[in-house]
């Protein structure tokens, strides 16, 4: 009988190998949190009575430009902005004919 080559074992040992890698990254490129840290880092978020910067943008924010996949909804919580305002401040607008490059008021 003929002796098997070992990489008949072997390949299917790296395509697994090689599917767990790749899941490892794409779940680690997915967190939009913003932070360069490992979250089991020890360090432990603290609340601030200041905004940050970002949140002074959003706040001072009268328009959104619609993005793709954008909906009223996701709009309002993007930008901090309660979704009865946006609806009062833009009656015509609707989710089934909103487009990219349309401009949205959040503020008066």
């Amino acid at each position: 009988m003929a002796r098997r080559s070992p990489a008949r074992l072997l390949a299917p040992l790296a395509l697994v190998g090689f599917v767990v890698a790749l899941l490892l990254v794409i779940n680690g490129a997915g967190s939009d949190d913003g932070s360069s840290k490992p979250s089991g880092s020890g360090s432990k978020a603290t609340a601030t009575a200041t905004p940050t910067r970002k949140e002074k943008a959003r706040q001072r924010r009268k328009r959104y430009t619609v993005k793709a996949g954008d909906t009223p909804s996701g709009i309002a919580e993007k930008t901090g902005v309660p979704l009865s305002t946006i609806i009062e401040l833009n009656p015509d607008l609707d989710d089934q004919t909103l487009t990219v490059g349309d401009k949205i008021k959040l503020r008066r």
